[in-house]
């Protein structure tokens, strides 16, 4: 997979261009160290993923993964971070970006690359830990007015769980393209985007 690095911290990333590249499935094409930067770079590059810090020196990663996304939807933006802050992840999953994981957790960092590139949402532990209580509480949501079965109901919670549609085929005996039919339409009778704004949905809003 081809990624593009995008931190600040110089130091920051060359340590991560050298522990990415230690993996021979991936290869770093670019890096930059600010949010200006990252727009630059992912139209020149176009990578299969972006990695990117967000307290940054003038544009931050949010800004610039805004910008990004309104120009090319389906952008992978995975974010690393320090910061464990509510707002910006609060931000960083509404507006799209495939996860957020901290900096702390080196050894995660190509796993959760590797698992966004099969269609998975990523989060750290502490992260996940907190998308329940982000959210104000809300009123219990409608599934049966939105014409939502039980079945979708149950790949909702896998999808939010990070499984991936082969995982879900093999727990509930479906197959892969049944599964995919389901999840499409969920994201239709939702009116969501991807499996992203799926596993925010489900914490916000189900088993928040």
């Amino acid at each position: 997979m081809k990624i593009i690095v995008v931190d600040d911290d110089n130091l920051v990333a060359l340590s991560l261009k050298t522990i990415l590249e230690s993996r021979p499935d991936i290869e770093v094409l670019a890096m930059g160290g600010s949010g200006e930067q990252a727009i630059a770079l992912y139209n020149e590059h176009h990578p299969d993923i972006l990695l990117m810090d967000i307290r940054m020196e003038g544009m931050s990663g949010l800004d610039a993964g805004e910008v990004i996304l309104q120009d090319h939807p389906d952008a992978r933006i995975l974010y690393l971070t320090t910061f464990s802050d509510d707002e910006y992840i609060i931000k960083a999953l509404g507006m799209g970006a495939k996860g957020y994981i901290l900096k702390q957790d080196y050894e995660g960092i190509a796993p959760a690359l590797s698992a966004v590139m099969n269609g998975q949402s990523v989060f750290g532990d502490s992260v996940r830990d907190k998308l329940p209580t982000l959210i104000r509480e809300k009123e219990a949501f409608d599934f049966d007015a939105r014409g939502i079965s039980e079945k979708e109901r149950e790949i909702l919670e896998a999808v939010a769980t990070g499984c991936n549609n082969k995982e879900i085929a093999e727990q509930l005996f479906l197959s892969e393209g049944t599964v995919r039919n389901y999840i499409s339409s969920l994201l239709d009778k939702l009116e969501l985007r991807d499996r992203t704004q799926l596993a925010v949905f489900y914490y916000t809003q189900v088993k928040g």
